[in-house]
């Protein structure tokens, strides 16, 4: 049984992938506004109603590029080693992404990346739904965080209470701190420097906005 529902689940993965990209590439040659969900269909070579059941909103085809990166901040703090600290934990991260010029930390001058970024900051109903993304980053880093957090997390209901409070303000900052980094540094770029003469002010600011983070965020730091 195991098997059948690894290739169920391999086999959904494949349309969500296949549908997301035939309407990111109709989005970027024709803007988002000017492509119908009925033209995504055609091209993904499903029916509108096959569509609407991977993707109950237009914006989510877009915003599924995203989907790996939502809870990202949560599986760092979890999967951290033993005895380092949850945001030594995010700094580390952050930084070996600016290293590997992860998309999400801004970094990155591939045209297509640079394309993406265009479509979806130029985009008022996607910047918008991107909040929600944002929103759901930001509840699942404080739930480990409140796992993790004053008092081992193991009384404390994230979200509830001093403790599930102060796990959401941090959650909020850092979730908050990461975006602000990525955008800057995207927005350099789109201005017309390099990847690479980004990177040396990338990794500055990271270390600096991460030592602002911990001067204010102490029990996690």
């Amino acid at each position: 049984m195991s098997g059948e529902t690894g290739l169920r689940e391999r086999k959904k993965q494949r349309m969500y992938q296949t549908i997301s990209e035939a309407a990111i590439s109709l989005f970027l040659r024709r803007g988002f506004d000017q492509v119908s969900v009925a033209d995504v269909a055609a091209a993904a070579e499903v029916s509108k109603p096959t569509l609407f059941r991977y993707f109950p909103a237009k914006e989510d085809l877009v915003l599924h590029r995203f989907a790996d990166h939502e809870d990202e901040a949560a599986r760092v703090v979890r999967d951290r080693p033993a005895g380092q600290s949850p945001l030594a934990a995010l700094r580390r991260h952050f930084l070996e992404g600016l290293e590997r010029r992860d998309p999400i930390t801004g970094l990155n001058d591939a045209e297509g990346v640079l394309a993406f970024h265009r479509l979806l900051y130029g985009t008022p109903s996607l910047v918008a739904r991107l909040f929600a993304y944002v929103s759901r980053s930001e509840e699942a880093l404080a739930s480990a965080l409140a796992e993790a957090g004053p008092g081992g997390g193991a009384d404390d209901e994230p979200g509830g209470g001093p403790d599930g409070l102060a796990a959401r303000l941090a959650a909020g900052q850092i979730i908050t701190v990461q975006r602000i980094l990525a955008e800057d540094n995207w927005r350099r770029i789109a201005e017309g420097a390099t990847a690479e003469e980004v990177h040396p002010g990338a990794v500055a600011a990271a270390d600096r906005a991460f030592a602002m983070l911990r001067s204010g965020l102490t029990p996690y730091a």
